[in-house]
């Protein structure tokens, strides 16, 4: 477990206290079970992009905040060396944040999905986000819902409302893409 992970752990535990939340009452709104939550706040478990993103919704923030909580510094300038980079230990799935931690509500996310990699999200890691995938190499297979999405580079893909999404990498090498996410008030994504 890498420092990240260990305070991603920590970070998880915080914000379910400070909304509140027991376990319980986190796994009713994530989906993810008590058990594994609990692993994960206690570093026993080194959670998914998919477990995640769910629980980032249930505390009604998105991944890359999760994430930036989990750093320590807050600065406007972030260089390369210094942008917290997550690979989900399933897939592969590299997650680069290149906004500063302390960023307003536009956040930039380089992703690099591995050849034959697919991951997916459910509708409610959309629900206060809009989104916009730019496609930088390779060729990505966006499921939204059920319309399929093929993005080749230069391609840009505005994201709809909220629907379960599938990342798929259908081909034999990495594709890489940019995801650009401004963070919506939930009164303004429901109107």
């Amino acid at each position: 477990m890498d420092d990240l992970s260990a305070s991603l752990a920590a970070v998880v535990q915080d914000e379910r206290l400070t909304r509140g939340l027991s376990l319980a009452g986190l796994a009713e709104a994530s989906g993810v079970s008590r058990a594994m939550i609990s692993k994960i706040e206690r570093s026993e478990a080194q959670p998914t992009a998919a477990l995640l993103a769910k629980l980032s919704a249930a505390l009604n923030l998105t991944l890359s905040e999760l994430i930036a909580r989990a750093e320590v510094d807050s600065q406007r300038l972030i260089r390369h060396a210094q942008q917290t980079v997550w690979q989900d230990p399933q897939t592969g799935y590299r997650r680069r944040a290149v906004s500063p931690p302390g960023s307003t509500s536009l956040e930039l996310i380089e992703v690099e999905l591995p050849a034959g990699a697919e991951v997916r999200y459910p509708a409610e890691a959309y629900r206060f986000i809009d989104q916009q995938i730019w496609m930088l190499e390779g060729h990505l297979r966006f499921i939204e819902g059920d319309e399929v999405h093929q993005l080749d580079p230069g391609d840009c893909l505005q994201l709809g409302a909220p629907q379960h999404c599938a990342f798929v990498n259908p081909t034999d090498s990495t594709c890489r893409y940019l995801v650009a996410l401004d963070k919506l008030t939930v009164t303004r994504r429901d109107s």
